[in-house]
């Protein structure tokens, strides 16, 4: 079983919502300028105590659950505006400063998320840091809750950052690693790793990690994830990436799990993935998912864009709500379900637009959407229009807010 999860927070402190006030921004009261993050993780509320027996990710739900509660009144509390922005996750035109349009659109759209690549880290640690904390002060100004600032930092072929900070090996160099001198010394090296990492990335102002990849490497799917993969015994991936979330916990760092159910060969960045298993061979493919969310309790999971022709064939996986209730009713998962990047092949050339896609997602279960800044407008409006003309009921709207607000709390990005 896996350890005990810490926190950032207890739920003794997190808001008196007999009548309730809108959060200000995460700032210091006497300089104004962003407040740091707790210096140390506490325990989760003793007064929660799990039922005996529950496997360890049953118990975090219901020791999360105050926090649940919480989050939907904070939820409730938003006006459409503001509801619509929490399920966005949005690039930045800005390198290391933030410009006034740039400013003023997350000033409108206070996004729930904020999505980083290597252009917005080529500056040096002090830049980034001063950089993101602007960023999250104006969301947080603007919609009372900070946003997640997020990166895909797997290692390996997959690291954003510039000179200085540490680039982690890949996932599939621990496969390598497990080979020569055994599976324990192999996750023992990448929990140390990884906890080192998580901490330096931390300290830059990142809030969530779009790793680790859960994904078994096979003749299917080794021509798109190449080194991604902890490699193809699903026992070590489970381990591996667990160990990953776990280290990445440790430092206060949200993970999005990736990419439910999987992928095929064909890079669904440029063209259509189908995954054409039978739904035995399929149970097998993501064992590592069961397995991590039986056990763990990841703040998110990533659908891929695949078809998966198992579970629904007519559709792309972040589009079907039968996949994404799968994932819910069958591995049991209760946090945040992101989309992978709708400007991707694998939607756009069935005909959908980003802006479609966005709706059609959030009816299917999605909770956040990808948008980046030449659409965010686009895309917040037509959830607006949806959600005026019923088109997206209020209540799936206020659900995937619900389940983000919560991790927020469970991270301490509200105060």
């Amino acid at each position: 079983m896996l350890k005990k999860r810490r926190f950032l927070i207890n739920a003794a402190g997190i808001l008196a919502l007999s009548s309730f006030v809108f959060f200000g921004a995460c700032t210091d009261k006497k300089t104004g300028s962003p407040a740091e993050p707790p210096p140390a993780a506490e325990e989760i509320p003793p007064d929660f105590p799990p039922e005996p027996g529950l496997p360890e990710a049953q118990a975090l739900i219901l020791r999360l659950e105050p926090y649940r509660e919480q989050a939907a009144l904070i939820a409730a509390a938003m006006d459409d505006r503001q509801l619509a922005a929490q399920s966005l996750l949005t690039g930045l035109e800005s390198s290391n400063f933030l410009g006034s349009a740039m400013r003023y659109m997350l000033s409108e759209i206070p996004a729930g998320g904020i999505m980083l690549y290597r252009a917005n880290l080529a500056a040096g640690k002090d830049e980034i840091h001063s950089f993101l904390s602007e960023c999250a002060a104006v969301v947080a100004e603007n919609t009372g809750a900070a946003p997640f600032i997020a990166v895909d930092h797997e290692g390996g072929l997959v690291h954003r950052f510039g000179a200085g900070v540490m680039r982690l090996p890949s996932a599939y160099h621990f496969w390598e690693t497990a080979e020569a001198v055994g599976m324990e010394a192999s996750l023992a090296r990448l929990e140390e790793l990884v906890t080192q990492s998580a901490k330096e990335i931390r300290e830059l102002g990142i809030t969530m990690n779009l790793a680790p990849v859960a994904e078994i490497l096979s003749a299917e799917n080794k021509a798109f994830l190449e080194t991604r993969s902890y490699g193809p015994d699903a026992a070590f991936v489970e381990m591996a990436a667990s160990a990953f979330i776990r280290a990445m916990d440790s430092q206060g760092i949200a993970c999005v799990l990736k990419h439910f159910p999987g992928n095929s060969a064909d890079d669904p960045h440029y063209r259509e993935s189908i995954i054409s298993a039978d739904y035995d061979k399929l149970l097998s493919m993501t064992e590592p998912f069961r397995g991590i969310l039986g056990n763990y309790n990841p703040s998110a999971v990533m659908i891929s864009h695949s078809i998966t022709e198992a579970v629904d064939s007519g559709r792309n996986s972040s589009l079907s709500p039968l996949v994404i209730n799968w994932l819910r009713e069958d591995f049991g998962f209760n946090g945040i379900v992101i989309a992978d990047d709708f400007g991707m092949r694998a939607v756009t050339s069935r005909g959908i637009s980003a802006e479609e896609a966005a709706v059609l997602a959030l009816n299917a279960g999605v909770d956040m959407i990808m948008c980046w800044p030449h659409n965010i407008v686009s895309v917040h409006a037509a959830v607006l229009e949806a959600l005026n003309d019923g088109r997206l009921p209020r209540e799936r709207l206020l659900d995937a807010a619900t389940r983000i607000l919560m991790e927020k709390i469970r991270y301490g990005l509200i105060p």
